[in-house]
């Protein structure tokens, strides 16, 4: 039996400036599933996902991805186990300006475990067959869509168990927010990778079969 994708025990975290705190007693994605985590903004979605990231610490509790606990890792371990298992997308993408779409996706491959000299490959594969005919383009001369989709590349380019898409849509007009999330959930299929999407948009939840609220999970929000 495959291990989950992700699964969280008993997770507290409190910010520090008060505000809301999350309590997750048991969240668990399987491999290859996708959810999403619907609520309002300044809900905790974003800070539960740079959680399971591990972007932020835990007050207690444990995260694991993939069968490692990342909650419990720290420094460049951390940062070496997120970079194998864990593919991240943006609202504003947070590509490298300046570098080409091929720089990109080959500056996650850094942190993942595949031999250095297989890099360029990977990373030109997966462009060609999210529709980028240029990888040696500078990424700041590429269109939005075009944009879109050299993060949808470099968040799987390690092969992740784990795509953590945060309101990957907010910041596009409708048609194009169809054409992203459509690119997104079938890459993650395509790739075998489970997806845990954020979004406060009514529209998102008929693309998912799984629908969670992180309004079961706040213990706390402010007025």
């Amino acid at each position: 039996m495959a291990e989950p994708a992700l699964d969280i025990r008993d997770l507290r975290f409190s910010h520090r400036g008060g505000g809301f705190a999350l309590h997750v007693p048991a969240y668990r994605l399987g491999a290859g599933e996708q959810a999403l985590l619907a609520g309002g903004s300044g809900r905790g979605k974003s800070t539960l996902l740079q959680l399971v990231a591990g972007l932020r610490d835990v007050d207690a509790g444990s995260i694991e991805v993939a069968g490692i606990r990342m909650s419990a890792l720290a420094g460049a371990a951390r940062d070496r186990a997120r970079g194998q298992r864990i593919g991240m997308i943006f609202q504003t993408f947070n590509l490298l300006q300046g570098f080409s779409a091929l720089e990109n996706v080959m500056a996650a491959l850094m942190f993942g475990d595949s031999p250095a000299a297989s890099h360029a490959a990977r990373a030109q594969e997966l462009l060609g067959s999210l529709g980028i005919p240029d990888p040696s383009a500078p990424v700041d001369r590429l269109s939005v869509g075009q944009q879109q989709r050299v993060a949808v590349a470099r968040a799987l380019a390690a092969k992740p168990a784990l795509v953590l898409a945060d309101e990957p849509t907010a910041s596009l007009d409708p048609e194009n927010a169809v054409a992203a999330m459509d690119l997104i959930q079938d890459a993650c299929r395509a790739n075998g990778a489970a997806l845990l999407c954020t979004s406060h948009d009514p529209a998102m939840r008929a693309r998912f079969t799984r629908i969670d609220t992180v309004d079961a999970f706040a213990a706390k929000v402010a007025a």
